[in-house]
C-alpha cells in the first residue's frame, strides 16, 4: 500500500527520509547491536545522540549561548503550569489569548497568581491575532505569554511583541522550525514535538539562563527548569526515542539548507492552497488574510453536511485527517514541514473536482 497524504494537526507526518533512516537503524543503531528504543539513556552511545540533537537544534535556530535547551516530557500542556511555577515571582503575568491553547495556558496560570489578559481575539472567534504595542504590557509583570501559531484556528503572529524588559514566553508547538525566528527576543520558547519535530512524547524548552533558579516552593522537582538544565535533561529517563527522531529531523532540515530554505518551501505550499481558496466559490478560508498560518490552513463550505461529505470523500481519495477541530468544525489542512508540495498540489486538484461536482 502506498503512503497517504496525512494532514493531521498532530501527531503529524514525519519526513519519509527520516522514517527510512529510523527503520534502517531500528534493530541496530550505529553498530551498537540494539535499538535506540532499548538503549540506556546513560550509555555513551545515547549520550552522543542527545548531545548531537541539541547541537543540531542550536545550529538550526541560531540559539544564543546564554540559552539552555531542555528535552522534557508532558507536552506543551505541562508547560502551561511549568511557566508560572518557574517565572511567576511577583505573582502576576500578562497573557494574550489568540486561541484555545493560549486560553488554557492563561486559565492554568491563574492557579499561581494574577493573570492579566491584555488582549484577546475571541470577539471574532479567533480569526485574527491581536496586535499589541509595548505600552499595553505591565512593566512589573513577571512575563508575557503568547501562543505564536494557533493550530485550531489557522492563525499566526506576523510580528514579535515588544515587551520591553519583561520576558516574552511563547508556545511554538505548531510552527517551530517552519521559518527562522530570533530566539533572543524571547525569554522562554517551548514546543510539543509531535507537530513539526518528532513523534509524540517530547517537549523542547529553550530558556534564557537568567530565568533559571526562580522556581516557586511548590514547583515539582521535574518541572523546575534549573533542575533539568543542571542535569542536561537527564534528571530522569528522557523520551529517548523521540529525541533520537528529533535529531534525525534536525539533520534533515540542515541538509535542505536550514530554516530559510524551509520557510521558502512552506510559503510556496501555503500559497498554492490559499490562492485556490481565495478564488473558490465553494470553499472559504476562515482566518483573516494578514494572520494566516503557513502550517494550519482552515476552511469551510458553509454547510456542515457538505463539510462532512468532503472529508469523507477526501479520505477515500488518500487525503486523511482534514476534519477541523471539534470546537470549530469545517476543515483544516495541516501542511507542516514534512508535507511535500506534491501533497498540497494533489489536494487542490481534488478540491477543484469536488467543487465542480458540488457547486
Amino acid at each position: 500500500m502506498s503512503r497517504i497524504y496525512n494532514f493531521s494537526a498532530g501527531p503529524s507526518m514525519l519526513p519519509e527520509a527520516v522514517l527510512q533512516k529510523a527503520a534502517e537503524e531500528m534493530m541496530d543503531y550505529n553498530g551498537s547491536g540494539m535499538s535506540v528504543m532499548e538503549m540506556s539513556h546513560r550509555s555513551p552511545v545515547y549520550d552522543k545522540i542527545i548531545k548531537d540533537a541539541e547541537a543540531s537544534l542550536r545550529k538550526l535556530m541560531n540559539i544564543p549561548d546564554n540559552y539552555k535547551v531542555l528535552f522534557v516530557q508532558g507536552g506543551a500542556t505541562l508547560q502551561f503550569s511549568a511557566v508560572p511555577l518557574n517565572l511567576m515571582k511577583t505573582g502576576k503575568a500578562d497573557y494574550i489569548v489568540s486561541g484555545q491553547f493560549s486560553g488554557k495556558a492563561a486559565k492554568e496560570a491563574e492557579r499561581y497568581g494574577k493573570v492579566n489578559v491584555i488582549a484577546s481575539s475571541k470577539d471574532k472567534n479567533f480569526t485574527y491575532v491581536p496586535v499589541v504595542d509595548k505600552a499595553s504590557f505591565d512593566p512589573e509583570a513577571d512575563y508575557v505569554h503568547i501562543c505564536f501559531n494557533n493550530t485550531i484556528y489557522g492563525t499566526v503572529y506576523n510580528y514579535i511583541p515588544d515587551t520591553g524588559d519583561v520576558p516574552l514566553v511563547a508556545d511554538l508547538s505548531s510552527c517551530i522550525l517552519s521559518a527562522p525566528i530570533d530566539v533572543s527576543k524571547f525569554g522562554v520558547i517551548y514546543a510539543g514535538a509531535q507537530k513539526n519535530m518528532a513523534p509524540a512524547g517530547l517537549t523542547v524548552v529553550i530558556i534564557r539562563e537568567d530565568l533559571l533558579g526562580n522556581a516557586r516552593p511548590e514547583c515539582p522537582v521535574y518541572m523546575d527548569y534549573k533542575i533539568q538544565a543542571d542535569n542536561e535533561s537527564m534528571y530522569n529517563t528522557p523520551p529517548c526515542y523521540s529525541i533520537y527522531a528529533a535529531g534525525l529531523v534536525y539533520e534533515w532540515l540542515l541538509g535542505l539548507g536550514g530554516l530559510e530554505a524551509m520557510e521558502k518551501m512552506n510559503k510556496e505550499k501555503a500559497a498554492i492552497l490559499y490562492d485556490y481558496l481565495d478564488s473558490s466559490s465553494l470553499f472559504k478560508p476562515t482566518a483573516e488574510k494578514e494572520f494566516r498560518s503557513l502550517m494550519n490552513v482552515c476552511f469551510v463550505t458553509g454547510n456542515a453536511d457538505l463539510d462532512k461529505e468532503f472529508c469523507s470523500e477526501a479520505a477515500k481519495a488518500g487525503f486523511v485527517n482534514l476534519k477541523g477541530h471539534r470546537s470549530v468544525g469545517g476543515m483544516r489542512a495541516s501542511i507542516y514541514n514534512a508535507m511535500p508540495k506534491e501533497g498540497v498540489v494533489k489536494l487542490v486538484e481534488f478540491m477543484k473536482e469536488f467543487e465542480r461536482t458540488h457547486a
